[in-house]
């Protein structure tokens, strides 16, 4: 299957607007967006910019029902009240109604989770450690990736806000072990890089994010990849 990801997103409604130019240009199978929809620099007084967001993604999915959407932290923490860097109290009652009107948007409930698995491809908002599915997943389970999958898409605030959780793992820094390296990729986003990027089993492509400044970090191209072939290029 051919797979269009959309990154971390962070208040920039036209990126569901430019990833759906390319839905309709290169036909892809299917769309997954790692979210981190709400917050960036400065912006938590500007509450129409988060409403504008939620709209532009919610014309995304209309136009494409099947996509895939997986919580980020800056997600995430609005539902639980914690405070996230940029989190914007302002914005609290936008982000949790427009997460909301998404999730009904979905023909399916579980469209919506921390990981999706296509094929022996999972995408996730930071990763999954072979600690945390050992520390939070039973035993007998270990080697059945859907059980395994299925019980953390389950767990709620108190295990999934961590450091090592799969919304706050990096990865890219830590040199974690992942999970089952050898039999499944990684498509992941949270952590700023300047070009879409694969280590060992995780490919890593936020490639939108900014500095403080508004100045891009990365190239803003969308991953595609072959979740079959494991093959895969940025698209503008």
């Amino acid at each position: 299957m051919r797979v269009m990801v959309i990154p971390d997103v962070h208040l920039k409604p036209w990126m569901f607007e430019r990833a759906a130019e390319l839905m309709r240009l290169v036909k892809p199978d299917k769309a997954v967006c790692l979210m981190d929809i709400p917050d960036d620099w400065n912006q938590e007084f500007n509450p129409d910019l988060y409403e504008k967001t939620f709209q532009s993604a919610l014309g995304f999915q209309k136009e494409f029902p099947d996509t895939l959407w997986c919580y980020g932290n800056h997600d995430r923490c609005y539902a639980w009240d914690f405070r996230e860097s940029g989190h914007s109290p302002m914005a609290a009652q936008t982000v949790n109604e427009g997460l909301r009107k998404l999730q009904e948007a979905l023909p399916e409930i579980d469209q919506m989770t921390y990981i999706h698995r296509i094929d022996n491809v999972l995408f996730l908002h930071g990763g999954l450690s072979d600690f945390f599915v050992k520390f939070n997943t039973p035993k007998k389970d270990y080697n059945d990736v859907d059980a395994v999958i299925g019980c953390i898409n389950r767990l709620g605030p108190r295990v999934m806000w961590d450091d090592e959780s799969p919304l706050w793992l990096r990865p890219q820094y830590n040199g974690d072990r992942m999970y089952k390296p050898r039999k499944l990729l990684q498509v992941v986003g949270h952590t700023p890089v300047e070009q879409i990027q694969k280590d060992g089993n995780v490919i890593t492509c936020d490639v939108f994010s900014t500095y403080r400044d508004g100045t891009p970090i990365g190239t803003q191209e969308y991953l595609l990849i072959d979740t079959e072939t494991w093959e895969y290029r940025g698209i503008k």
